[in-house]
C-alpha cells in the first residue's frame, strides 16, 4: 500500500492512563506551571468536597523535595476513600478511582450533594501523570495503602495498621512526572492565593501549608474564617474606601445554595470573584451573568420609580455603570454543575442565570428602598460613571476623526521598526527628547522602535476615562501598540512582543516607570500576563581606565569595578539616559547580547491591587502609612 493508505490498522485505541499521558492538556489545561499545580487542585478539591459534606474540618497540603521536583501531600479527616471491592470489577474501590477515567461518587446525589469534581477523572489523571501516587485511607479501624505509578497500581492494596479510635481520612502524596511537565515546582504564590479563597469559602474549616521544599526553611501557614465571606469581602476591599457598607444575602432554591456579598468603594473598576462549589470560575459564566443583570434591572427600576427624588438631568445609565467601583464574591452551591472544560473555570448551567438574577434582585431591590440614604450614594456613583462614560465616548469619537486613538495612523513621534512581525519586534517607551535622541540613534532600526513620551503620564488610579481618553501621552502608546483600550482592548493585535520601559536610574525615572505599569496594570493586564512587559536597566556609572571601560548597575558593582582598578579608574555618574551617547546607550542598555531586562510579572493578583490602590490612590495618609512599614519590602517587581 502507498504512503497516503488510510485503513483500519492506521486507528490507535488509547487507554484512559495512556490517553491521558498522551494529550495531558486536554485534562489539566497546560504542561506548564498552570498544569503543574492543577494536579495539586485535583487532589485538594476532593478534600475540599469532604468538607462542603460536612465530614472533614482539616485539611493539610505538605511540599517537599525530591531529586529536584517538588512532591505534594494532601490530607484530610474526611470518610477516607473507599476500600471494599467492587463486584463488577473485581478490584478495590481505591484501584478504580486511581486507574479508571470516570469513576467516583459524584454523578448522583448520594454521596455529594455538591462536589467540584463532577467528570470522575481527577484521580486518575493525577496518577496518570505522576511518576508515583501513594493513597493511605484511615478507614474502619484500619490503615490502608496503595502505591501507582503513570495510572497503574505498583502494589496491592495493603493494611499497614490500626487507625485510634474514630480516626478517619485520606492522604494522597505524588510526585509529577517531569517528563510530561516543562517545570518542576509548584508556584506557591498562586497555590497560597487559592488556599485563602477556600479558607474564606470553608468557614470553619481549617486549612494548613506547610512548605518543607527548602531544608532548614519550612513554613507553615494556616488559612482559616469563623465568618465566611463576610471576611472574604473585607480582605477583597483592603484598603479601598467603602461607599456603603457591603450587602450580603444567601438564598436556597430547590438544590441550589446561593450566597453573595458585595459593596461599592471608591474606584474605577469592577473586582468580582465567582465559585462554583468552591471552584473559582475565572472566565465566570451563567452565575456572573445573572449577577450582573440583577443589579442593572434593580438600580434602573429604581431610577424609574424615583425620578422626581432624583431631580432632572438623569444620564442614560448602562450596566458597566452600575458596576464601577463594585467589588463582590459570588458563591453558587449546586448539584452537577456544567463546567465548559475540565479545568472548570467557566460555568455554563443555564438555570444558574434565574436564580442568581431572581436572589440578586429581590435583596438588592429592597435593600434600595429600605436604605434610601445608600440608595441615593449608589446612584450618585451609578450617574458619575454614565456621565463620565458619555464624555469619554464623545472624547473617542473626537480622537478617532483626530486619527489619534483608534485610527490607522500610528503617531508621528513613534519611530518604528522595520520588521512587522510581533514575535521579532519590540519598542522601547523612553521619556525626555534628549534620551529619544540617543535611543533613536544607538538602536537596531530592523527590529527597534522608539515611542518617546513627554514628562510624567498620568495616575490612571484618580483619573476618571474621560481624562485618560483625552490624554495625548496615553493616546500615543494605545496607538503604538495596537491593542486599543477598554472595549476595543484586544491583546492579540499587539504589534510587539517586547515592550520596554526604558526610564533614568533615578526617583523621577522611577515614578514615571511606576506611573507606566500602573496603566498598563490597570488596562492592559493581560499584557503583563502574556509577558510583554519589560524594565531596562541603564547603567549608573561607567568606570574607565585607560582603555578598560566598565559599566555598574548598582553603588556595590561600583565597588566592585574600582577595586578592579586599585581605586584610580574614572568614574561617570549618568544623571540620566540623554548624558549616554548613542553607542554606549546600545552596548549596555539596548544590545540583546549585553542588556538585563526584568520581565514585569504578577505574582498575587490581590498584593498587586492592594498596592496599586495604596501607593497611586488617592488616600495620602494611607500611602505614607504604608511606605513608612513597608519601604524596604515593596517592589513593582515582585507583583
Amino acid at each position: 500500500m502507498g504512503d497516503n493508505e488510510y485503513t483500519s490498522a492506521d486507528i490507535i485505541v488509547l487507554s484512559g492512563p495512556q490517553g491521558i499521558r498522551k494529550r495531558p492538556a486536554m485534562y489539566i489545561g497546560s504542561t506548564g506551571t498552570k498544569g503543574f499545580l492543577h494536579l495539586l487542585y485535583e487532589v485538594l478539591d476532593n478534600a475540599i468536597d469532604e468538607a462542603q459534606a460536612g465530614f472533614a474540618k482539616n485539611i493539610a497540603i505538605r511540599l517537599t523535595r525530591e531529586e529536584d521536583v517538588d512532591v505534594a501531600e494532601v490530607s484530610d479527616d474526611g470518610r477516607g476513600i473507599p476500600v471494599d471491592t467492587m463486584k463488577k470489577e473485581g478490584k478495590p474501590a481505591l484501584e478504580v478511582i486511581m486507574t479508571s477515567l470516570h469513576s467516583g461518587a459524584k454523578f448522583d446525589s448520594k454521596v455529594y450533594k455538591v462536589a467540584g469534581g463532577l467528570h470522575g477523572v481527577g484521580l486518575t489523571v493525577v496518577n496518570s501523570l505522576s511518576d508515583y501516587t501513594e493513597v493511605t485511607i484511615k478507614r474502619n479501624g484500619k490503615i490502608y495503602r496503595q502505591r501507582f505509578s503513570r495510572g497503574a497500581p505498583i502494589s496491592e492494596l495493603e493494611t499497614t495498621g490500626e487507625a485510634a479510635e474514630g480516626e478517619s481520612g485520606t492522604t494522597i502524596r505524588f510526585k509529577p512526572d517531569v517528563s510530561i511537565f516543562s517545570t518542576r515546582n509548584f508556584d506557591s504564590v498562586t497555590l497560597t492565593e487559592r488556599l485563602r479563597e477556600l479558607g474564606y469559602l470553608n468557614s470553619g474549616v481549617k486549612i494548613t501549608l506547610t512548605d518543607a521544599r527548602e531544608p532548614g526553611s519550612e513554613k507553615t501557614t494556616d488559612f482559616y474564617s469563623q465568618n465566611g465571606i463576610a471576611d472574604f469581602i473585607d480582605f477583597i476591599r483592603g484598603s479601598k474606601d467603602p461607599v456603603i457598607k457591603p450587602i450580603m444575602l444567601s438564598r436556597q432554591a430547590d438544590s441550589v445554595k446561593v450566597d453573595i456579598a458585595f459593596q461599592y468603594v471608591n474606584t474605577y473598576s469592577e473586582e468580582l470573584l465567582a465559585f462554583v462549589n468552591k471552584i473559582r470560575t475565572a472566565d465566570g459564566g451563567t452565575h456572573v451573568v445573572g449577577f450582573h443583570s440583577a443589579l442593572t434591572r434593580a438600580i434602573s427600576n429604581y431610577i424609574q420609580k424615583n425620578q422626581k427624588k432624583l431631580g432632572r438631568n438623569i444620564p442614560q445609565v448602562e450596566g458597566d455603570d452600575t458596576r464601577e467601583g463594585l467589588i463582590g464574591i459570588i458563591s453558587v452551591l449546586m448539584q452537577n454543575p456544567e463546567f465548559e472544560g475540565q479545568t472548570k473555570e467557566r460555568l455554563g448551567s443555564t438555570h444558574i442565570k434565574s436564580i442568581v438574577d431572581n436572589a440578586v434582585y429581590s435583596a438588592f431591590a429592597t435593600y434600595l428602598e429600605e436604605t434610601p440614604s445608600d440608595a441615593m450614594t449608589i446612584m450618585k456613583k451609578v450617574f458619575s460613571s454614565a456621565d463620565a462614560r458619555e464624555s469619554a465616548r464623545r472624547a473617542r469619537e473626537l480622537s478617532r476623526k483626530k486619527s489619534l486613538f483608534d485610527g490607522p495612523l500610528l503617531p508621528g513621534k513613534l519611530a518604528d521598526c522595520t520588521e512587522t512581525d510581533p514575535e521579532k519586534s519590540e519598542i522601547f517607551i523612553v521619556e525626555g527628547d534628549s534620551a529619544a535622541g540617543s535611543s533613536k540613534q544607538g538602536r537596531d532600526r530592523m527590529y527597534q522602535a522608539i515611542l518617546p513620551l513627554k514628562g510624567k503620564i498620568l495616575n490612571v488610579e484618580k483619573a476618571s476615562d474621560e481624562k485618560i481618553f483625552n490624554n495625548a501621552e496615553l493616546h500615543m502608546m494605545v496607538t503604538a501598540f495596537g491593542v486599543g483600550i477598554k472595549d476595543t482592548f484586544n491583546p492579540e493585535k499587539a504589534r510587539y512582543k517586547k515592550i520596554i520601559l526604558l526610564t533614568d536610574a533615578d526617583v523621577d525615572g522611577s515614578h514615571i516607570r511606576t506611573l507606566l505599569l500602573t496603566f498598563f496594570y490597570r488596562f492592559m493586564r493581560p499584557l503583563i500576563e502574556r509577558g510583554y512587559v519589560f524594565i531596562a536597566q541603564p547603567p549608573l556609572y561607567r568606570v574607565a581606565k585607560g582603555k578598560d571601560v566598565r559599566y555598574a548597575y548598582s553603588d556595590s558593582e561600583l565597588n566592585t569595578a574600582m577595586q578592579a582598578h586599585d581605586g584610580k579608574a574614572a568614574v561617570q555618574r549618568y544623571k540620566g539616559l540623554g548624558e549616554m551617547n548613542p553607542e554606549q546607550l546600545w552596548e549596555t542598555t539596548m544590545n540583546p547580547q549585553n542588556r538585563v531586562l526584568k520581565k514585569v510579572m504578577i505574582r498575587d493578583a490581590q498584593l498587586a491591587d492592594t498596592i496599586f490602590s495604596v501607593l497611586m490612590g488617592l488616600d495620602v495618609e494611607q500611602r505614607r502609612k504604608f511606605l513608612e512599614e513597608h519601604s524596604t519590602e515593596v517592589s513593582f517587581l515582585d507583583i
